[in-house]
């Protein structure tokens, strides 16, 4: 895909970094190349307060390439593993996460496929789904969107999606939120009576037919689906010569 130029990678980058907007003095956490570039940009251009770690033990500038080493001036405070769960419990981070399947309420398994007793296949576990999706803000990057993926019931639960938030009751139904799940067809939400999945925009080129067919379950179209809005001149530098001048993110993006 280019409009103007524009690849898809970089409109998935961009929808990426538009899910920590307005987040504030938070740690923005994304997992993969595209979430990484999405919270770099976000600090880099929009949302300059937002906490970006190099993915292993320092809070770093939003201006360090992906897969650089930060430097001494590039490092803003040191974030070890232990002091993740802590940032964890106490709410102050936004997970970008990646989903095998995901459904309607935003119920995500990362587990297995297949029945828990005797999966097809293995997967990476729950991992540390179940702890950020009833204690921060959750969102997902999906590179290959299908009806596989997009499931009508997920084998098995690692992420709490809203139904299941909310029969948990209390503090966690009030306070559980799936910000965004962006793919390389479009972006979706949860902003419905019922929190079910909505098509909130399509990527340039996608149409809303193609986005309903690689969906298992009944997506909420609204009237009108908005275009994902392209990079703007400054992103586009940005993420070009200074967060991934290698363009290793265009080996993550299905076009």
């Amino acid at each position: 895909m280019s409009d103007h130029g524009v690849s898809l990678d970089e409109v998935c980058v961009v929808a990426c970094a538009e899910a920590w907007r307005g987040d504030g003095e938070i740690f923005a956490s994304g997992m993969g190349t595209i979430p990484m570039l999405g919270a770099r940009l976000a600090r880099a251009s929009f949302e300059p307060d937002l906490l970006v770690s190099d993915g292993e033990a320092f809070f770093i500038r939003g201006d360090l390439p992906v897969g650089a080493t930060p430097e001494r001036g590039q490092i803003e405070g040191w974030i070890p593993f232990r002091s993740v769960f802590d940032t964890l419990w106490a709410g102050r981070r936004h997970v970008m996460m990646g989903a095998s399947q995901i459904d309607r309420f935003g119920n995500q398994n990362i587990a297995c496929i297949g029945p828990w007793s005797q999966p097809k296949v293995q997967l990476l576990g729950v991992r540390g789904a179940p702890g950020n999706t009833v204690n921060h803000p959750t969102s997902y990057w999906i590179p290959n969107h299908s009806a596989r993926v997009f499931v009508e019931r997920v084998d098995m639960v690692s992420g709490v999606g809203y139904d299941r938030a909310a029969a948990l009751g209390g503090w966690i139904a009030a306070h559980h939120e799936i910000r965004r799940v962006v793919t390389n067809l479009g972006v979706f939400d949860f902003e419905t009576a019922d929190h079910s999945m909505r098509l909130r925009s399509v990527h340039p080129g996608v149409d809303v037919e193609q986005v309903v067919a690689a969906t298992a379950f009944q997506l909420v179209i609204p009237d009108d689906v908005d275009s994902t809005r392209l990079p703007t001149g400054e992103e586009l530098k940005l993420l070009r010569e200074v967060l991934d001048p290698a363009g290793l993110r265009r080996a993550e993006v299905r076009s």
